[in-house]
């Protein structure tokens, strides 16, 4: 991702969520150097990628990642809403995950919404595990805040989920 993808990114972001990010988050995590990337597709001929990108190519999600010592941070993960329950969010995953062995990370943490089901139930059957709750982490509307789940993945256990399969 660059800053010239962040228009089209920024889109799928408001249709995916109820609270975006705003540019502004993945600017700063680009100048950060934070590991911030696409996932594009081929259009199909005849067909109009939404949002438009001048090559034609269509976004079908995109991940950011904050490393730390021994660990990697998942700051956001989104699949485009025409392109979820296919597969591309395991996708994004197994590259995270992949990334992350390389760069020697021992564990893999994110926050979810308490509410947010389908995630949710996408990082369990990858393998991680809940461990906690930040109360109030999420906005949830008008002065409302909502819980997140806060869930970790050793990535050390020779048995770990392993990219593309539900466990070694």
């Amino acid at each position: 991702m660059t800053v010239a993808d962040l228009d089209a990114v920024h889109e799928v972001e408001k249709r995916a969520y109820p609270h975006p990010w705003t540019p502004k988050h993945f600017r700063d995590s680009l100048q950060a150097g934070y590991p911030v990337v696409m996932l594009l597709g081929q259009a199909l001929p005849g067909e109009m990628p939404s949002p438009a990108r001048s090559d034609g190519r269509v976004l079908l999600g995109y991940l950011v990642a904050m490393p730390g010592v021994d660990e990697v941070h998942l700051l956001n993960i989104t699949v485009a809403p025409a392109f979820q329950r296919q597969g591309w969010g395991r996708f994004l995953l197994d590259a995270l995950v992949l990334w992350s062995r390389g760069q020697r990370a021992q564990w893999l943490w994110l926050e979810v919404r308490q509410s947010n089901q389908p995630a949710r139930h996408l990082y369990e059957r990858y393998g991680f595990t809940a461990v906690g709750v930040r109360k109030g982490y999420y906005p949830a509307g008008h002065l409302a805040r909502e819980d997140a789940v806060v869930m970790s993945l050793d990535l050390r256990t020779p048995g770990a989920v392993q990219p593309g399969g539900e466990g070694a």
